[in-house]
């Protein structure tokens, strides 16, 4: 670990905070909520989807277009359109989008629509991708790999971060075990040692640790309670209809009242949840973010 020049805290690098856009940042007291479907499959799905979460405490959006999928035959994405799709409703409600890259070649098609880059587990030690994202003038959320350390986590953060670029979001999204009950586990645990070992902000996927939709809302909450500096959650206008992950997924009321009963423990902890406030821009009406007071 000592290896990690670049990741590891330091009184000179206590913590890192990362801007998505102009306005959303993570790992500052400001915590970030994520919403939004496995797969882009529409765009009158993404645009329910982001009609709905624009009302409530969620920052910023996700949605896959290049699907890394087990079975060859499965749904694989709908790649350019879908990033025209996010792009869209990005620009009318204002909230910054993060979608999976998966090869070097996607790299610049993907960074001229999106906000945020994501590493999929999958793709954690591609150290090829990982040294190129290091040249992109983008965040990249980085996920930790299905049976990664926590020090390979951090050494695959370090190569993109050698590479040029600062701006790395650690996400814990489960580990393999022995159990089949939930889809993987989540480690908490891990998200505690990460913030006391690495500047960068650490964000937690408790929809694909769990795999089950019922447990998705206590993981998030203890998440929080741990530390994380914000969640990334799956969810869809029709959970059940979602052509990836659909037994994980969320319905949007069900992410809209998640995000909102954050805000006991983010006071709890220190944080601040964005709130919904009703403001006008140009013919639309779209949510801006009023943030409530930390507890010190």
């Amino acid at each position: 670990m000592q290896k990690a020049k670049l990741t590891l805290k330091t009184p000179a690098q206590p913590q890192t905070i990362v801007y998505l856009n102009e306005t959303v940042t993570v790992g500052g007291s400001d915590l970030l909520i994520v919403g939004g479907p496995c797969a882009v499959e529409n765009g009158a799905q993404m645009e329910a989807v982001a009609s709905r979460l624009a009302t409530a405490p969620v920052q910023a959006l996700r949605g896959g277009v290049y699907k890394p999928r087990t079975s060859p035959y499965d749904f694989q994405g709908l790649g350019v359109e879908g990033l025209k799709i996010l792009a869209s409703v990005r620009d009318r409600y204002g909230l910054p989008v993060i979608t999976e890259v998966m090869a070097i070649s996607q790299i610049e098609e993907i960074a001229a629509y999106a906000d945020v880059l994501q590493v999929g587990s999958r793709n954690m030690q591609n150290f090829d991708l990982l040294k190129a994202l290091g040249q992109a003038n983008k965040p990249i959320l980085l996920k930790r790999g299905l049976a990664a350390t926590i020090e390979e986590f951090v050494m695959a953060a370090e190569y993109i971060m050698s590479h040029g670029n600062p701006n790395v979001i650690l996400c814990e999204r489960g580990i393999r075990s022995f159990d089949t009950y939930t889809r993987n586990v989540l480690d908490l645990g891990a998200v505690v040692a990460l913030k006391q070992i690495t500047h960068l902000p650490v964000i937690v996927d408790p929809s694909h640790a769990a795999g089950k939709r019922e447990l998705v809302p206590n993981l998030a909450k203890a998440a929080i309670a741990c530390g994380a500096d914000g969640i990334i959650v799956e969810c869809h206008p029709e959970p059940e209809q979602s052509v990836s992950d659909a037994r994980q997924a969320l319905s949007l009321e069900e992410m809209v009242n998640l995000a909102r009963s954050l805000e006991p423990i983010a006071q709890a902890v220190g944080r601040t949840l964005g709130s919904a406030t009703l403001s006008g821009t140009g013919n639309m009406s779209r949510f801006s973010y009023d943030l409530l007071p930390a507890i010190s």
